[in-house]
Order: C-alpha cells, then structure tokens, then sequence
C-alpha cells in the first residue's frame, strides 16, 4: 500500500446499503483500510442493517450513520434521489471527512460535495438491463440511468471490480476513459462447526433478482438427484419475488452460516446472466469449492482456467456439468484447488491497496498545491 505514514488520520465518508454485496464490499474495505491508519464512517441508505451486520460493522472498525434514506436504485422520482444526495452533502459537512466514497454515484447527480468524491461502478441498471432484457430501456429506467451518467460525470475518478464491467460501463455511458479497475476482495469468514464433506449444489445471493437467473438454478434442481441450497433473500426491496419449486431456499444467512455450508465443500452454481463482479462465487472458491458458473465476460475474466462454464439458457449443460464432477471426486477435487488458488488473487489487502492509491491520486489532484487542481478521472 501506500504506507501508514500517507494514509494516516485520512477519514473517509462512505454509503452502502445492507440489502446486497455491496455492504460486505463497504465492511471488508473499511477493515482494510484501518491497517493503513484510515478510518471510514459509513452512511447507511435504504433498511437498517440487522443486529449481527451491525456487530460486524462494529468489529471491522466502521461507524454506522442509519440515516433511513431510499436507496437509489428503489427510489420513486429524481427528487428522492436528489434529497438523499443533498442528506448525504450535509452528514459530510457535519463530520468532515477527507474524501466522499460513493457506491451508489447517482447521488452525486445534482449535488455538490465539498470535498474529493470516488464513485464506485458496482452496478447500474443500463449494463443489468443489456445483460438480462435487451432493447431499449423501460421508461422508468432512463430517469435512472441519466442520473448515473451524471454522477458518474461528477465524480474524481470511477473504480469498477472487473475490466469486462468498466469496459460495459464506458460503452453504456460514452466514458472518455473506463473506469479503473479495482478487483474486489473477501476476507474468509471465521468458522465454528464445519459441515462434513457431502455431495450437494450451493448458491448464494440476491435471489430475487432476476440477473442472478435463479429460476434456472430452481429448474437444474429438478434434474438432479443431489439436493440444490440457495442462501439469499427471495424478495427484493423493490416489490421483486422470485419463487422457488425444486431448490431448497436457505433465507438470509450470516458469513459464518454460508463459510459453514461452503466449509463441506460442496459444488457451487451461477447461472447469473449479469454479475459485475460476484463476491458469493469468491467466498465458494476459498473454501475449495469446484465452480459451474455462466458463461459471462466478468466470470470469464476472474475464472478462466479455474471454473466451469456452461451457458446461462442451458440448464441441461449445468445439470450435465454438475454429474460429471459428482462422478469424477478427482476431478471435482482438482477444480476446487484450481479455484482456491486462483481466489488468493483477490485478497482484502489487494482491494484495500488499489482503493487507498485512488484516494491519493485524487487528494493529490485537489490538493490547492498541485498543478493538477480540479482534475478529474
């Protein structure tokens, strides 16, 4: 990293919500940047996080403002998104952190922020509605992604998990320059008991959503003779549900609830059509488990050689792929081992260290001393 001597006494302002990956990205960065003397307030938009996500805020270092804002991405009008945005101006001018840490970059739209702001590519609905739909977006879509092309503009520097996605980012934006690429990281949750090892599929996340193409996975189930998990929520914020026939549904389990499950090493499924990046697919790959994930550029990228790839519309291929390796223990072992050790590339500390260079490098260009003052990414 930069070293302490940079980056001590920096505070950083930071939202997150606690509906998705994005808090478990917000904690695990706020716990990696505390090694480096940087201390992170996060802002909470959208429900309250829940006991144990707090205690676990807690212990990563992070304070908690629960401000009960909308999220941006449930919002009804631009004006919801504009006042949270201009809430999100005023807890800064309150606190007075170095620098602004937007996930979500649409707040930074229409509101000026006295101090340096990194915004964050995870997701947008342009690149999920490309993914998973096609076509001209809905009405209620365009609103939203002005908004984000507008943040975007107004931002110091954009960062994004994975190539393929900065590269869909600027495509669906017309960015002059891609957003830089900061592969997220997962630290390994602690494990109390440990799940024997057992012949069985595993899948994680928002189940809800419909680029996560969970209703494929409850369709694999149906043909295999191994029972299906899926770990996540069903109903999404936004009114979404999707429902289930053939998986067995698991509900909202902590980290060391899924490090459980994963601890059996049991095959992990994605037939996600749209996936940034896919924190559940890292965490199922450090434990050593095989990987049968969708063929997508962002799986491709961070998988390639360590991962099997089946199309997201080919259930028969995922089933078919899942019975070979249930067959094959030596293979299924060595896939897992591949996996494991491809996901010691993408490590906490190695996030943390490319998210804490592009704090300096646009404390740098704001600094009133630089040549550079008012440049942005």
């Amino acid at each position: 990293m930069e070293g302490p001597d940079k980056a001590a006494g920096l505070h950083v302002l930071m939202t997150a919500d606690a509906v998705g990956g994005v808090w478990q990205y917000a904690l695990d960065l706020a716990n990696g940047l505390r090694s480096e003397g940087v201390r992170t307030t996060i802002a909470v938009l959208g429900p309250s996080p829940s006991a144990d996500q707090q205690a676990m805020a807690e212990a990563m270092g992070a304070s908690l403002i629960l401000t009960g804002l909308p999220l941006d991405w449930t919002a009804d009008s631009v004006r919801e998104v504009e006042e949270t945005g201009r809430a999100v101006a005023r807890i800064a001018a309150q606190i007075g952190p170095d620098l602004l840490h937007l996930n979500s970059p649409a707040l930074a739209a229409h509101v000026p922020f006295d101090v340096p702001v990194v915004a964050v590519c995870h997701s947008c609905v342009a690149t999920w509605w490309q993914s998973v739909k096609g076509g001209p977006l809905p009405e209620e879509f365009v609103w939203r992604t002005d908004l984000v092309a507008k943040g975007y503009a107004s931002a110091d520097r954009l960062l994004a998990p994975t190539l393929a996605f900065a590269q869909a980012t600027a495509q669906a934006y017309g960015l002059v320059q891609a957003p830089r690429v900061v592969r997220n990281g997962r630290r390994s949750a602690m494990l109390g008991r440990q799940e024997p090892g057992g012949d069985f599929v595993f899948t994680a996340g928002r189940l809800w959503d419909e680029g996560k193409n969970f209703t494929a996975i409850d369709r694999v189930a149906s043909q295999l003779a191994v029972p299906v998990l899926a770990a996540g929520p069903l109903d999404g914020p936004n009114g979404t549900r999707v429902d289930v026939s053939h998986a067995r549904p698991l509900g909202c389990l902590n980290d060391s609830e899924v490090a459980r499950h994963l601890s059996g090493r049991p095959l992990f499924l994605s037939m996600a059509w749209y996936e940034p990046f896919g924190l559940a697919v890292l965490e199922a790959a450090q434990r050593g488990c095989a990987l049968v994930l969708s063929d997508i550029p962002t799986f491709r990228e961070l998988w390639e050689g360590a991962a099997s790839f089946v199309a997201p519309d080919d259930e028969r291929a995922a089933a078919e792929e899942i019975e070979r390796l249930l067959h094959d223990p030596e293979a299924r072992a060595a896939m897992g081992r591949s996996a494991q050790e491809r996901a010691g590339a993408y490590t906490v500390e190695a996030m943390s260290a490319g998210v804490l260079r592009a704090y300096h490098s646009v404390l740098r260009c704001k600094s009133p001393t630089s040549s550079l003052e008012g440049a942005a990414a």
